[in-house]
């Protein structure tokens, strides 16, 4: 059996920013992070405004975790071919947001970003990525290590964890087969349903507080109009990708994929970024 809940994204942008409900993002974080995570406070900024009307389906929320680390989520319906560059550009800013003036270079806040995503970014087989940064020795191949100094005053134990990490999440990846707690909010994500055998880490006050049936009206009108929305836009895609295509050459979609055929672009590649079907794909390259 399973329990029907919001999705996550209309929870973040409409419940969870409650501290009431924090267990519920603390323990999503904490089987990602595997590392148990209070927050402390949700921040506001220019980035992570909640506006009604949307255009991009973004939801962000950032906390401040009991570590002093800024943890920004996000999650992402539309497909962008530059996302990994806005999130170094987000990460980025937010470094600087919270550096005040004075403030030495030590006391820089480290900031997680995570990314839930619900469409494919790149290429890849797996549902979950991690980035850090590390420095290897370019003769040596060996890797920089912080001195016992640098431990005791950072309170950190490896280079990577000075600097920003990234975790991409990509939803429609996961087969549904949850193999452990971390699977169990995948699964989550992806299905907006919690299953009675799942014990991860805040899935049971999802349960509790997320319930559809637990929300007063006006709330679950607002769910039912965001989750119309989503398809509205949905249908949209594909009713404009669908003409596009009817148009062929018009649009260039043909002779875009003709042309990345020609420089040696995977097929999958070149799938990825225009929609084509490998069969179609396949059939270009026979042209």
């Amino acid at each position: 059996m399973s329990r029907k809940l919001v999705s996550f994204d209309w929870a973040i942008k409409k419940i969870l920013r409650s501290k009431a409900n924090f267990a519920i993002l603390e323990g999503f974080l904490s089987e990602l992070l595997k590392t148990d995570i209070t927050i402390l406070q949700v921040l506001e900024s220019e980035g992570n405004q909640a506006y009604e009307n949307d255009k991009y389906n973004r939801v962000d929320v950032k906390v401040k975790n009991s570590q002093g680390d800024i943890i920004i989520i996000e999650v992402q319906y539309s497909r962008e071919y530059d996302f990994l560059q806005r999130i170094c550009y987000g990460v980025s800013k937010d470094i600087v947001e919270y550096m005040q003036e004075g403030m030495a270079y030590s006391e820089i806040s480290k900031v997680i970003s995570v990314s839930i995503l619900y469409f494919n970014l790149g290429l890849g087989e797996d549902y979950i990525y991690k980035g850090e940064t590390n420095f290897i020795g370019i003769h040596l191949n060996d890797q920089l290590q912080l001195n016992n100094k640098q431990k005791q005053k950072f309170q950190k134990q490896r280079v990577a964890e000075i600097f920003p990490e990234y975790y991409l999440i990509k939803v429609n990846k996961f087969n549904d087969v949850a193999k452990d707690s971390l699977d169990e909010w995948i699964y989550f994500l992806k299905h907006a349903e919690v299953k009675d055998e799942f014990h991860a880490k805040g899935l049971n006050e999802a349960k509790e507080k997320l319930d559809l049936l637990q929300l007063d009206d006006k709330q679950r009108a607002a769910y039912r109009a965001y989750q119309d929305d989503l398809h509205y836009q949905a249908s949209m895609f594909d009713s404009s990708y669908g003409d596009g295509y009817g148009e062929g050459k018009k649009d260039g979609i043909l002779e875009t994929a003709k042309k990345m055929l020609a420089k040696g672009y995977e097929f999958e590649e070149i799938a990825d970024l225009t929609q084509l079907t490998i069969a179609q794909l396949e059939a270009l390259s026979k042209e």
